[in-house]
Order: C-alpha cells, then sequence, then structure tokens
C-alpha cells in the first residue's frame, strides 16, 4: 500500500472496509493461481479499468505512486531475461503490478481508522492468548500512514541532486534518504513519548 485516501470521492469510499479487504485477500490469491500471460494481461487491464472509472484524477493520483514500482520490475525482468524464462517474467511482473495496484486501490478508497478497526475485530482473539494486538494496530497505521511521506521526501532528494548535476541520482541519495528516514523514526518515538508512551503490555 503506498497511497492515502484519495481526495476525489468515489463510490468505492462507502463499502465496508471489511469488505473491500476481504475483496483484496481473495483477488489478490487469485492472481497467484493465474499461471496463463493472457490472463495475467486481462486481469492487469481489468484494475486499470477500476482506476479510470472515477475519473482522470483518481488515475493520474493512482497510477503516479506505481512508478515507485520500477526497481523491482528491472530485476524481475533482468533475472528472466537471463534465464531465457521471459514469459514467465512477464506474468511475474504483471502479477506484482496488478497486487500491489489492487492494494494502493483500497487504502485510495479506505479511511484509516476505518482499516483500523478491521485489524482490532480480526486480531481482537489474541487477547484470549495473552496477546495485544495494539502493536500490529499502530505498527500497521504508521507504516501505512508514513510509507507515502517517505516516498515523498525520497522524491525531493531526487530532485534536488537533479537540480545540482546532470547525472542521475541513483544510489548516491541512500545515504542522505537512510537518514532522514530514521530522523523521521527519532520524531515519531518522541511524539509517543509526549503522550505517555506506548507500553504494549497495556491492554487495549
Amino acid at each position: 500500500m503506498i497511497s492515502l485516501t484519495s481526495p476525489v470521492k468515489t463510490k468505492a469510499h462507502d463499502w465496508p472496509a471489511a469488505a473491500k479487504l476481504a475483496g483484496l485477500c481473495v483477488m489478490t490469491m487469485i492472481l497467484f493461481f493465474i499461471e496463463d500471460l493472457a490472463l495475467q494481461a486481462v486481469f492487469f487491464c481489468c484494475v486499470l479499468v477500476l482506476y479510470a472509472l472515477p475519473g482522470s484524477r483518481f488515475l493520474r493520483a493512482g497510477l503516479g505512486p506505481l512508478k515507485l514500482l520500477w526497481p523491482f520490475i528491472v530485476i524481475v525482468a533482468i533475472w528472466h531475461l537471463w534465464t531465457n524464462e521471459i514469459a514467465l517474467g512477464a506474468i511475474v511482473i504483471l502479477r506484482l503490478v496488478s497486487a500491489v495496484a489492487l492494494a494502493n486501490l483500497m487504502t485510495m478508497t479506505t479511511r484509516l481508522s476505518d482499516m483500523i478497526d478491521v485489524v482490532r475485530s480480526l486480531t481482537r482473539p489474541l487477547n484470549q492468548l495473552g496477546l495485544k494486538p495494539n502493536v500490529l494496530e499502530l505498527a500497521i497505521a504508521l507504516v501505512i500512514r508514513l510509507t507515502p511521506v517517505l516516498v515523498q521526501k525520497g522524491t525531493h532528494l531526487s530532485d534536488a541532486w537533479r537540480a545540482r548535476s546532470r547525472r542521475k541520482a541513483g544510489w548516491r541519495i541512500i545515504l542522505p534518504f537512510t537518514v532522514v528516514a530514521l530522523d523521521d523514526a527519532d520524531h515519531v518515538a518522541e511524539a509517543l513519548r509526549a503522550r505517555g508512551g506506548f507500553d504494549p503490555l497495556e491492554s487495549t
């Protein structure tokens, strides 16, 4: 999941979060059972249609962040070209992009609080085992909320590099990006402590 809730209101925003999460799980499972390249391509086209239905603004907002997948796509493509399994590589790439796009579509049309409520309901039985699901709830919320923030900061670092050099940034921004991520983690930890901290042993 790499986007926050979309500013464009769609009908899917009013659907129950539990139903959308269940649908996401089912569709992802179906993806991994499809071994035919043509069917994978059809599935991917259907995902694109889902993005296009709410309009061009929603389409751009949804597909833009998917560009972050290009390093993984390149690695998969190079490997399968090396092993001479081009069709299999195409299937893996389509499966990867479709799965991430579906998860991204859910986060765009679902409030974070609604997703956390679903997680809380699913993990409530863990209380009977002495485990505290509030740790998982917080972790999911932080991942969903902070991932787009880090993506945006990584983009700003790349833009700053391009403004100062004709060479591509590439690996050169890894170190400053790591520093930025660690700095954000410190700020989040300080914010949690300022609000009373977070004790995983406390009951929810």
